[in-house]
């Protein structure tokens, strides 16, 4: 149903002109099965939101709709919504002439084919580029999940539970990839002509605005699981994110891990891998404050990890905690390297703030330096950001020239002048001056040659 188009860097076809439709769903479980939300929000290349799309969708009568805990829907939201069938012409008609963005697109696509082959009809390929890879090649991060993405490329938009913030965020991260990392197509989408498909009444669910992320939610974002990703870990991140994990939550994880496969024992180290990722974020700067202590034995004692250490508050200390402020994308790269060095990054000036770097694109008149510096902060510029953090060596001085290296530019200077000044007593005689005064330069020529040779004659060894 979608097919990933390869992108380019600097030279391919850009991406002026182009809509993009960003696509989230939440579904039954990791692998292949029911889609149970679907969202799209279709974006201009400039930025600009073009519409929304929003609905439950109810799998079949009585079909669990999957872990509550992921997605919060629950089975009496779904009686009553629309099948697939009934919502696909509604995405198929809001995808028309632009191309499909997911995050990770491999996975929307799977579910969204499943669900088509289920419907027995033929359905068209759209175009589509997932944000996931695109960000793989653009910055470092230690992980790739949605949310930890879109802090690193300065995103308001935060990823809730339901599909159409991740929609949202989706969009808007697009828009930065190809805006500012220079982004290309390596050829020119090309969009299926589509006709108009027959539409039915939709159940979009209420959109509840995120909490505002506490430090576990931070934390998570600099926990390590490269490139390749772990499905089950970037789960298990986004849900203790909320800093509250129960024993019923901790048994619904249990059946998705089961779902892919997992075994217990596999299931119990990565729960004690996860857990000793937060613990060493929690220590790296040298301090732990009462409220991380606090909520890693909290996320331990849920996850059956007996040993979380003897984990105890440090009086006193501020830890380093960066805003970069900013639309470029070094702006981005800082940003990225603060998480890849496991340091706090900042989503908005407050006064645990104590580094705030800009970039070019902060006006002079923007009032939050003026107030950084008044908390207390020191104040970057962005380029100078990773010296000043630590995270760079400062260049090492110029090494000092080897001994004898002024006497061999000087003996090699005066011999040249004495050249000179012969070769000028030469053209004068010829020209008919005295002998007597040729002699007496010619001297001056003589004793300027001997003692450059003398100064530049190398010392015996």
């Amino acid at each position: 149903m979608i097919e990933s188009l390869p992108l380019l860097g600097a030279g391919g076809h850009p991406a002026q002109g182009v809509d993009f439709t960003a696509v989230e769903i939440r579904t039954t479980g990791l692998r292949p099965g029911r889609v149970v939300e679907l969202a799209a929000v279709r974006v201009h290349a400039d930025g600009s939101i073009a519409g929304e799309l929003s609905t439950l969708v109810d799998p079949g009568p009585g079909v669990p709709p999957g872990s509550a805990l992921v997605h919060g829907i629950t089975r009496g939201e779904l009686d009553g919504a629309p099948s697939f069938g009934a919502v696909l012409g509604s995405l198929l008609n809001f995808c028309r002439g632009s191309v499909v963005v997911a995050h990770d697109l491999p996975f929307v696509a799977a579910f969204l084919g499943h669900e088509a082959a289920r419907l027995g009809t033929g359905v068209p390929v759209l175009p589509g580029v997932g944000t996931l890879e695109a960000a793989q090649t653009a910055v470092r991060l230690p992980n790739y999940r949605l949310a930890t993405v879109a802090h690193a490329l300065g995103v308001p938009a935060r990823p809730g539970p339901s599909a159409l913030s991740g929609a949202r965020t989706i969009a808007q991260l697009v828009v930065a990839l190809f805006e500012r990392h220079g982004f290309t197509f390596a050829a020119p989408p090309v969009l299926p002509a589509l006709p108009r498909f027959a539409t039915g009444p939709l159940r979009p669910r209420e959109v509840a605005e995120p909490a505002e992320p506490g430090w576990m939610a931070e934390a998570v974002e600099r926990v390590v699981t490269g490139r390749g990703g772990d499905a089950y870990l970037d789960l298990l991140a986004g849900v203790v994110a909320d800093q509250h994990l129960s024993p019923d939550e901790v048994a619904a994880l249990a059946v998705l891990a089961t779902e892919v496969g997992w075994p217990e024992d596999r299931v119990r180290s990565t729960h004690e891998r996860f857990v000793a990722a937060v613990r060493e974020i929690a220590e790296r700067d040298g301090v732990v404050t009462a409220a991380e202590a606090r909520e890693l034995r909290q996320v331990a004692t849920a996850l059956g990890v007996a040993d979380a250490g003897d984990l105890r508050p440090t009086a006193g200390g501020k830890p380093t905690r960066v805003l970069v402020v900013g639309t470029t994308a070094a702006a981005d790269r800082l940003r990225a390297r603060v998480l890849a060095e496991g340091v706090q990054l900042a989503k908005k000036l407050t006064a645990s703030v104590t580094h705030l770097a800009v970039d070019a694109t902060v006006p002079a008149n923007d009032p939050r330096p003026a107030r950084a510096a008044e908390l207390g902060a020191v104040v970057l510029d962005v380029r100078a950001a990773p010296m000043a953090l630590g995270f760079e060596p400062p260049p090492a001085p110029p090494a000092p020239a080897p001994a004898g290296t002024s006497k061999l530019v000087g003996g090699r200077i005066l011999m040249g002048v004495g050249l000179l000044l012969m070769f000028v007593v030469v053209l004068a005689m010829f020209g008919g001056t005295p002998l007597v005064a040729g002699i007496f330069f010619a001297l001056f020529g003589i004793g300027a040659l001997l003692g450059g040779w003398w100064l530049a004659e190398p010392a015996p060894r």
